[in-house]
């Protein structure tokens, strides 16, 4: 009995060392790009404030114009009209208040943000930016190059298909790890083979807790993956509060018919009154409670939809509270606060923030800078390995086949079952495991070739 089942686990090794190898093999370079990228990405927030100082900077002192003079300067510097996105006043003196605008020639992902100075109503720059943290052209491109090697909605595939395998990569490693550690220590020492496989098992193993969580949080973020994701948490009830903009049943219970007219009287509003609604809404929400430095107004396409006010400082991890305000009464219709969040939202959003190096600002930032940069090393000896032993593996190692083949019968019908699931929830992963067993195929069959004509 013994035999048999250290016979099984040796089978299961031989299998997972396979699949590990081929996940390091084709995977790796866009696990690499993507650490690599994602690395650049949490390193530059201070860069893009040097880079950007004429735009974001202020004067010090004065009196704060009202902030609908601030978006009436914003419109005047525009060469032709453009509809306002939203607006996110100053968070304090020095620093300028951004308002976003939606222009035609830039992509959905991106507004056209004009920064005006809120003391001196001096107009500092108008550059894209994009998201909550309102990142500027510098690390829009790094963000994207993250995302989709700037390729577009096709690019995205690259960063699904990382995220898909690492996990994958982390758990086999750390299996494989525990069941040479023994040998690994004993070839610390040795030549540069041994070394670097050494190297690759410890560092791998203690950065294999963050593997998990940026696959985890990259996936939310991926086209196909994501979007199972996202039906998932909307069934078990896992999604992040957010308020309705619904007006429609909020003014079908007034009876007196005011709000309807005053809707009338609205859309007969001048240009400067309309403007004037976004101090009554800032007002109304910090009334309420909005009380976080970085806040963003959403103004309401039409009558029937009500204004958001939205807290959007993800450095402090309850600063993200929403109000929906109706800007015919000014009152609160609508809201959604992060103290009332259910846990796993709380967690979503933690996990998010954290992904993106912002939660806790400088600490998040550095903890996730060594994260990257010790799995672009785990990669690179990953591949010194290959190198160095290529010409025994193309002659001597088995395939996945031959491995998959010496399973038991059982391990390989869960095999099978698996790969199923994850192939449907994780369909980039599905796509590329049929590759990895077509190539392996190929070469299981020339290997049987080969034996067939020696003998």
């Amino acid at each position: 009995m013994n035999t048999v089942q250290t016979g099984s686990a040796g089978s299961f090794a031989a299998f997972i060392k396979r699949l590990h190898f081929y996940i390091g093999l084709f995977v790796g370079p866009f696990i690499f790009m993507a650490a690599f990228t994602g690395t650049l990405y949490v390193l530059t927030p201070q860069l893009e404030n040097v880079l950007y100082k004429q735009q974001l900077r202020a004067v010090t002192q004065g009196t704060v114009q009202p902030l609908s003079a601030q978006i009436a300067a914003a419109k005047n510097s525009l060469p032709n009209p453009l509809e306002i996105k939203s607006v996110r006043p100053a968070p304090a003196l020095g620093q300028t208040t951004r308002v976003l605008f939606n222009d035609p020639d830039l992509d959905r992902y991106r507004a056209r943000t004009v920064f005006v100075d809120p003391v001196t109503l001096d107009i500092k720059g108008d550059l894209a930016s994009y998201g909550t943290s309102g990142v500027l052209p510098f690390r829009i491109a790094i963000d994207f190059m993250h995302t989709d090697l700037l390729l577009g909605p096709i690019g995205r595939y690259y960063s699904e298909l990382a995220a898909s395998w690492m996990w994958v990569a982390a758990l086999g490693g750390v299996f494989l790890w525990w069941q040479q550690r023994r040998s690994l220590a004993r070839q610390a020492k040795a030549g540069s083979f041994a070394q670097a496989r050494s190297r690759h098992a410890k560092v791998a193993v203690w950065i294999s807790l963050g593997l998990l969580f940026f696959s985890a949080t990259g996936l939310t973020w991926s086209k196909w993956a994501g979007g199972n994701i996202a039906e998932w948490r909307q069934a078990i009830g896992w999604v992040t509060p957010s308020v309705s903009r619904d007006l429609t049943s909020h003014h079908e219970g007034n009876s007196n018919g005011d709000l309807h007219a005053n809707h009338h009287n609205m859309s007969g509003m001048s240009s400067d009154s309309k403007l004037g609604v976004f101090d009554q809404v800032e007002q109304s929400a910090r009334e309420f409670g909005i009380d976080a430095g970085k806040i963003e107004i959403v103004p309401a396409p039409n009558n029937k939809t009500a204004w958001v006010v939205k807290e959007i400082d993800r450095s402090w991890p309850t600063q993200v509270d929403e109000v929906a305000i109706d800007a015919m009464s000014m009152s609160v219709v609508g809201h959604a606060e992060f103290k009332d969040f259910p846990i796993v939202a709380k967690l979503i959003r933690w996990g998010i923030d954290a992904h993106m190096g912002i939660l806790f600002g400088l600490p998040n930032q550095l903890i996730l800078a060594v994260f990257g940069l010790a799995l672009c090393a785990v990669i690179v000896w990953g591949y010194t390995m290959w190198w160095k032993r290529r010409p025994i593996m193309n002659n001597t190692t088995p395939t996945l086949v031959d491995s998959w083949i010496k399973l038991s019968n059982t391990m390989k019908v869960l095999s099978m079952m698996v790969a199923v699931v994850l192939g449907l929830a994780l369909p980039i992963m599905g796509i590329s495991l049929i590759v990895f067993c077509f190539v392996d195929v190929i070469r299981w069959r020339r290997a049987v070739y080969r034996l067939e004509a020696a003998s």
